[in-house]
């Protein structure tokens, strides 16, 4: 983790109305951005698209890490699908996956103050006024009790609020951009809002912390913190201090490709038995929240069940059957699938069906491809190319790209985006792994 965290703010914009007008400055800016690009242009000055988007980016990045809460997790969110955004863009928001401005001493010791009546200093023998990490929804500092290290998570204040606010205030321009019906995208809306309001509830990803932990605890080369009921609260949150480093760091020690091979078959193995035993899989695996350590070949430490996916029991069943080779090989058998998971629609024309089962076959083949091969190398760069040219050939499509209401189940939303990031999280290790396939 890093130990020296960027300038702490000193307030946060919690109402609805400070926020918007945060927003509003952010657009003016933005809007000036425009105006500075195409002067220079109009005088002969040099001023090329790539000084635009980074002048914007930074812009829109120093927004969101101000604001932090449900905006800051979508940039979590976007730095994982590398193919949307301008390189600019993603590389701003991947600051995200890391670190992001810190609270200030002040606003953490009344947080402790109003939980407990005490502040850190008296509840802890040791306390690291100065945040350890810092990220979208809370920052963590280092503390000592009892002999034992701890982290201790301190959610910034207004943020469970600001969450419905922002997605207030922000749906009617995405509905507007993109011409879609309220009724039509309210359960994708709904499924957002509930996960992102989920992260806010500390007593809720304590439990659920606690029961995959001790659910996983066969599993190899994993390691869980321990928590502490007695020292978290409402918006505070200790457990164990975890050993280790955050990717990025761990890569530029050099590991050996054993050591990257046993670190991403952990990963796997424990996402494949949340996904098939646990039927809820921990639904953010951004690089931030793992702790990566050579120790006995390879151990991965596991952090933060504040997003975690429940996956009802006909959701698994049609995931993981539209992954087999069968499904694949039978377009009536994958229209059938496709129809009971909304993405084919009875009233669609023969054309249009037709098209959908094509695009979902061919995409199937290649997201599936880990799933169906008994060892799959992530360390061959041109899997995930050609997951991101995918991408970009899906959004030009014109069928696509004129469609005008969502498709398929939302339950998809967070399982596409846990094996989004997986596969980047892999990719990264350049892992070669057994997927258990035959």
């Amino acid at each position: 983790m890093s130990d020296s965290p960027a300038k702490s703010l000193t307030s946060l914009p919690t109402t609805k109305v400070a926020r918007a007008a945060r927003f509003a400055k952010t657009g003016l800016n933005v809007g000036a951005n425009y105006v500075k690009h195409y002067a220079k242009r109009a005088v002969g000055a040099d001023s090329t698209m790539a000084d635009l988007h980074a002048a914007n980016a930074a812009e829109l990045y120093g927004t969101l890490s101000e604001m932090k809460g449900s905006v800051l997790k979508v940039a979590q969110m976007l730095a994982m699908e590398k193919n949307l955004l301008p390189i600019a863009y993603a590389d701003q928001f991947a600051q995200a996956q890391y670190q992001t401005p810190p609270l200030s001493g002040p606003l953490v010791v009344k947080a402790f103050r109003d939980a407990f009546g005490k502040s850190p200093f008296e509840l802890f023998d040791e306390f690291d006024r100065e945040a350890r990490q810092a990220a979208s929804i809370g920052q963590v500092h280092f503390a000592r009790k009892d002999g034992r290290e701890l982290a201790v998570k301190v959610q910034y204040p207004g943020v469970a609020d600001s969450i419905r606010s922002d997605i207030r205030l922000v749906k009617p321009l995405a509905l507007r951009v993109l011409g879609l019906d309220e009724a039509t995208v309210r359960p994708y809306m709904q499924e957002v809002e509930t996960r992102l309001i989920e992260e806010t509830d500390y007593a809720l990803e304590l439990r659920r912390g606690q029961e995959i932990a001790a659910a996983c605890n066969n599993l190899a080369h994993l390691q869980f913190p321990r928590y502490y009921p007695e020292l978290s609260a409402a918006r505070i949150l200790t457990m164990d201090w975890l050993p280790g480093q955050h990717l990025r760091e761990f890569l530029l020690t050099e590991p050996s490709q054993q050591v990257r091979n046993q670190l991403g078959q952990a990963l796997w193995d424990f996402y494949m038995f949340q996904l098939n035993e646990l039927r809820r899989v921990h639904a953010d695996p951004h690089p931030g929240n793992f702790l990566l350590r050579a120790d006995e070949g390879g151990t991965v430490g596991v952090l933060d069940f504040g997003c975690v996916k429940e996956i009802p029991e006909d959701v698994h069943r049609l995931f993981t059957a539209l992954l087999t080779p069968e499904t694949l090989a039978d377009p009536a058998r994958l229209a059938a699938l496709l129809e009971e998971g909304g993405v084919l629609h009875s009233a669609d024309a023969p054309a249009r069906r037709d098209f959908y089962v094509r695009t979902m076959q061919a995409s199937l083949e290649l997201v599936g491809r880990p799933f169906r091969q008994p060892r799959f190398d992530f360390g061959d760069p041109s899997y995930m190319q050609a997951l991101y040219a995918l991408g970009d050939d899906l959004m030009q499509q014109p069928e696509l790209r004129e469609q005008r209401e969502p498709r398929g189940s939302e339950h998809f939303i967070y399982l596409n985006r846990t094996y989004v990031g997986l596969y980047a999280l892999l990719t990264e290790l350049r892992a070669s792994i057994r997927t258990g396939a035959e």
